[in-house]
């Protein structure tokens, strides 16, 4: 009897308390994972007319991303783009440390290129804390972009400049595919960084570096 009670405890235990990838310990979560749809690569507009139209807004409306354009964008910024399983955007020595949260109303989600999917980390709306400025709160999408510093050797000096670069050109894709899509969006570094990643789950191998909300022009 003493045995079943304890393998039940074990199973209580185990279904309220897991362990993120990320090395946080949050609440457990109901299995969610969205599948996003293929990224269109066809269309948009042409390269030189996306730099013409490419600029900063802090202007936005409600009104959802479909799944495809949350696709197209995910994968813009930092997808997958040759079977050697290199990305859109460079990384020095392909030390590939960018990861990128997707803050939404529903939860927070952790982009995973190879699949191409959203995976929900945390099931909280976070967005507020994403920037303090007031247009965090609605914005259907903030981005997060984060450094896994274990692979740029901590946090010296000389590797947060490489993940600082690193996120530069991310955040460039992303504008350039929101001028293509007609979507407004604006880098971030006005954060509060401690707060944000206390909200995150995040441990101390991993550092917010900026955010970018992205949404329909208001």
């Amino acid at each position: 009897m003493k045995k079943q009670l304890l393998f039940i405890a074990v199973i209580i235990l185990a279904a309220v308390v897991c362990f993120a990838d990320n090395g946080a310990v949050v609440a457990a979560l109901p299995s969610k994972e969205i599948t996003l749809p293929p990224p269109d690569m066809k269309g948009g507009k042409p390269l030189m007319e996306c730099l013409a139209l490419r600029k900063s807004s802090r202007e936005f409306s409600d009104k959802e991303l479909s799944q495809q354009q949350l696709s197209n964008l995910l994968w813009a910024a930092f997808g997958v783009n040759r079977t050697d399983g290199k990305h859109t955007a460079p990384t020095a020595m392909n030390v590939q440390d960018p990861m990128i949260y997707a803050a939404m109303k529903d939860g927070l989600y952790l982009y995973e290129p190879k699949g191409n999917t959203l995976k929900l980390v945390l099931a909280k709306d976070i967005r507020a804390e994403c920037g303090k400025q007031e247009f965090h709160k609605n914005v259907p999408v903030d981005l997060i972009y984060v450094s896994d510093l274990k692979k740029i050797g901590g946090d010296k000096p000389e590797g947060l400049n490489l993940a600082w670069n690193h996120i530069g050109y991310i955040s460039q894709n992303v504008y350039l595919y929101c001028a293509s899509e007609g979507l407004s969006t604006v880098v971030c570094g006005w954060i509060d960084y401690p707060q944000l990643e206390k909200a995150m789950g995040l441990s101390q191998d991993f550092k917010v570096i900026l955010t970018q909300p992205v949404g329909f022009p208001k």
